[in-house]
């Protein structure tokens, strides 16, 4: 994991980009994996950890009836949250994160480990869905990050 956040740090820095997070289920750890690296503080911007659904309503303006009808965890809430997020922070690069870290928590339809990760760079916006299968929550939690990184990653080539 470190690997991949010093690899986007310098990369982010070499093309002049900025990044914001807006994270649910892993409650600041992927906004910890770029702060964590020495010289972040020339590209991280924000880091807003958007855990209740009030949080989400309230800072992040997601619209009540997304997740009324489609519940915290799902897409059209990641999609609200990183178009907003993006408004919020003005910066390049912007990934929201939502999911069901458990062990409790999941239903049959939206099962332990079930996250939706939102990255926006520009005007392209992806939100990628995953559903790990260790059900244990640090273990998802770090999953979650990893994947986020990932994506960073791909998005900056």
């Amino acid at each position: 994991m470190k690997n991949l956040s010093k690899k986007i740090v310098r990369i982010l820095i070499k093309k002049k980009l900025k990044i914001s997070f807006a994270e649910s289920c892993t409650g600041g750890l992927l906004s910890n994996s770029i702060t964590s690296i020495s010289g972040s503080s020339k590209i991280f911007t924000l880091g807003l950890v958007t855990y209740s659904n009030q949080a989400k309503i309230g800072i992040l303006n997601v619209p009540k009836n997304i997740l009324n009808r489609h519940g915290a965890v799902s897409f059209e809430t990641c999609l609200a949250m990183v178009k907003n997020l993006s408004k919020i922070s003005k910066t390049n690069i912007c990934v929201s994160v939502t999911g069901i870290a458990g062990p409790k928590g999941g239903t049959k339809e939206k099962p332990v480990g079930l996250v939706y990760i939102g990255i926006k760079k520009g005007s392209k916006i992806l939100v990628k869905k995953h559903l790990f299968k260790n059900k244990k929550r640090n273990l998802i939690q770090k999953a979650t990050v990893i994947q986020a990184l990932k994506l960073i990653l791909s998005i900056t080539k």
